[in-house]
């Protein structure tokens, strides 16, 4: 009697430890992410997130403005401001002016070292100034990685304006390409996971500084392109 009660008890202990498992993994939910800039491509995206099953921290500088947004939205999306939304993703999207970039890092500078970051920030000489002459000089990944000193950038939905993103989101095969660039590769793996969770198909352009293939004002920049179309544009090897 006694090994049968030491036998159940161990079987029980056993399924116990089994099921205590999934509790651990979901609650390391990896399908989270923050979004800095709630405005045309963060809304966006963040829709395109929450259709795929992700939870969406939407965020401003004025987060009781997102209110509606959030109610609209449902359960799995939230609000607050740019220092939560940082901490809550286990990946940021960027999606501010360009100009606000140096006190959004500098504000942000411990939360964001080691983060994986999608910076889909454009710099554009009307509204954000001097940072524009900085971009031209040095290439926008580079002053991206300067502003935000320490996070794991990659560049990302910055190639195309918001509705292109909207119309394009999920079409039939062959799904439009969204070219992405960063130095590291793990911070690359998980940007080419949201780019195809979002209805798109990542294209690797090459490390951080190739961003500047598909930046504003350039010949990768606005195109609707299959991923086979976009590498030929872009000199991409197949």
């Amino acid at each position: 009697m006694r090994s049968d009660a030491f036998a159940r008890r161990a079987v029980l202990a056993l399924l116990a430890s089994t099921l205590a498992y999934p509790a651990v993994a979901q609650s390391e939910n990896p399908r989270r992410i923050g979004i800095v800039g709630a405005g045309n491509i963060g809304g966006t995206l963040g829709r395109l997130w929450l259709k795929a099953g992700y939870e969406v921290f939407f965020s401003s500088r004025h987060p009781d403005e997102l209110k509606a947004l959030i109610e609209e939205l449902g359960p799995k999306a939230r609000a607050g401001t740019p220092a939560e939304a940082i901490a809550f993703g286990n990946a940021v999207l960027i999606a501010v002016p360009y100009k606000a970039y140096p006190e959004l890092g500098k504000e942000n500078a411990a939360a964001l070292k080691g983060k994986v970051v999608i910076d889909a920030g454009n710099a554009v000489k009307a509204r954000d100034g001097d940072i524009y002459d900085e971009v031209e000089k040095n290439g926008i990944g580079a002053v991206s990685a300067k502003y935000l000193a320490g996070a794991r950038i990659v560049r990302a939905f910055n190639a195309a304006n918001y509705r292109i993103f909207l119309k394009n989101a999920g079409r039939p095969e062959p799904r439009m390409a969204v070219p992405i660039a960063g130095d590291d590769p793990k911070a690359l793996d998980t940007a080419r996971t949201l780019v195809s969770d979002a209805g798109f198909d990542p294209v690797v352009v090459g490390e951080l500084d190739a961003a500047k293939k598909f930046a504003m004002g350039s010949a990768g920049f606005g195109h609707e392109l299959s991923a086979t179309e976009l590498k030929a544009k872009l000199g991409v090897a197949p």
